[in-house]
Formats: structure tokens, sequence, C-alpha cells
């Protein structure tokens, strides 16, 4: 006895539907895979930052509702295995708690801000850890990553009564490193040492010397201001006083 078509595609339905459920959960799994940014953007990886792809499109079944929420999950590359999906809007786990469950979500959104059909001339990503101002406390915070990883994100969907759906995990992604500076090495030959001991001495003298003229030069200008000045004060006075006595006795006579 054969099925007839409506049977067929309600068997293929149910089937569909069971590969795209996670056994005992009843989280729908989405089969993408958060990815890298491929734009050759600045700061696509920084020591603190790194940016995904927008996942456009991913979030169309019939499980989800516009109002339910969309999260990034953050975690450290070993904290994967022991991720729970919150039950509960309040139990979202924050950033200001990943050094001891090594995972927190952000960035919570609605699918309609990843629908397919957005204008291409815009760009299509997403940065974690770009907010400087956040507080690690408050849930979505997008605080700035604590170090160089590994980290693997995945968007888990969040409803009122709990998780609806979620992603598979990403690769591995690590930040960048700050480089440290090269030491500066020391003398590697005898002649260096003379020619660096030569130089000194020449600065040394050449410094002596600058003071030394610089000292005679304001000395004798000193000495020549305190000299001339009265001198010449002094001879003036008396050709004055001369020239007047000499006019009165012509006067006189």
């Amino acid at each position: 006895m054969g099925l007839s078509a409506g049977q067929c595609q309600l068997l293929m339905s149910l089937l569909l539907l069971l590969t795209r459920v996670q056994p005992g959960t009843g989280v729908e799994r989405i089969h993408y895979v958060p990815q890298l940014s491929k734009d050759t953007l600045a700061g696509r990886l920084t020591q603190s930052t790194f940016t995904l792809e927008q996942p456009l499109g991913q979030f169309g079944s019939h499980n989800i509702s516009d109002v339910d929420t969309i999260w990034l999950v953050v975690a450290l590359s070993n904290a994967t295995q022991s991720f729970t999906a919150p039950q509960t809007n309040q139990d979202i786990p924050v950033p200001a708690n990943f050094s001891q469950r090594g995972y927190y979500l952000t960035m919570g959104a609605s699918r309609a801000l990843y629908q397919r059909g957005q204008a291409s001339s815009q760009i299509h990503v997403l940065r974690v850890g770009n907010d400087t101002r956040c507080q690690p406390t408050k849930p979505g915070c997008n605080h700035p990553l604590p170090g160089p990883g590994p980290y693997r994100v995945k968007f888990l969907v969040m409803s009122d009564k709990g998780p609806v759906a979620e992603t598979e995990w990403s690769n591995d992604t690590r930040l960048q490193q700050a480089r440290a500076l090269p030491a500066v090495r020391g003398p590697q030959s005898p002649g260096t040492v003379v020619v660096i001991a030569i130089l000194s001495v020449l600065l040394a003298l050449l410094l002596t010397a600058l003071l030394a003229v610089f000292i005679y030069t304001c000395f004798n200008s000193c000495r020549s201001t305190s000299l001339s000045g009265p001198e010449k004060a002094e001879s003036v006075r008396r050709y004055t006083t001369h020239h007047t006595f000499g006019t009165l006795a012509e006067g006189s006579s």
C-alpha cells in the first residue's frame, strides 16, 4: 500500500523537523557556522575585538517569531562543552562572570535585523567586544574581550519560555597579541666601547669650552660697564665746569 502525496509531504516535514531539533532539548538546530568578516576592514581582529559576518536569512524558521531575541554566545573554546542555554531571560550570563563560566551572551537582536535583501552598499558585520562604556554586569553588554582566546561563538534564539533555536559553534578565533619591544643590545666589540668613550670625552670638552667662553664674555661685559660709565659722566661734568669759569673770568677783565 503506497503513501499519498499529502502523507509523503507530512512525513518529510516530520523528518526534517527531527533532524533540526536536538534530542532531549527541544531546541532547533540551525545548520549555520558563524564566520569572521571577509571584508578587509580596519580592526577586523584586534587585541580585544573581532568582527563577524551577520547571519542574514538564517532565522526564517516557523518556530522563531519576530519577538524572539537572537543572542550571540561568546565562549572560550574549552568552555563550549559545558555551555548550558539559559531557560529564562533573567538567567542571561553577563561578561562580569566570564572568568568563572567561560561564556556569556551579548548583542541581543530580533530577526528583522538579519533579514536578507538589505541594501548591498551597507557593511553587514558584528563587532564583538566593541563597547567600552557598557557595564559588564548588564545583560547583553558587548564588553571588550579580556584576552587573546581562543574564542568560539554561536547564535542562540530565546523566547519568553526559553531557548528556541541555535546555530553551530564557530571555529576558533584568536585575537592579536601585543608584541614586546626587542631589548636594546649592548656593545658588541671593544672598538665600539672605545669610540663611545672618545665621543663622550670630546662632547665634555666642547661643553666645557662653550661654558668658559660664556663666562668670559659675561665677565668682560660686566667689567666694561662698571668702569666706563662713571668716568664718562665725570669727564662731561669737569668740561662743563671749566668752560663756565673761563667765560666769567673773561667778562671780569
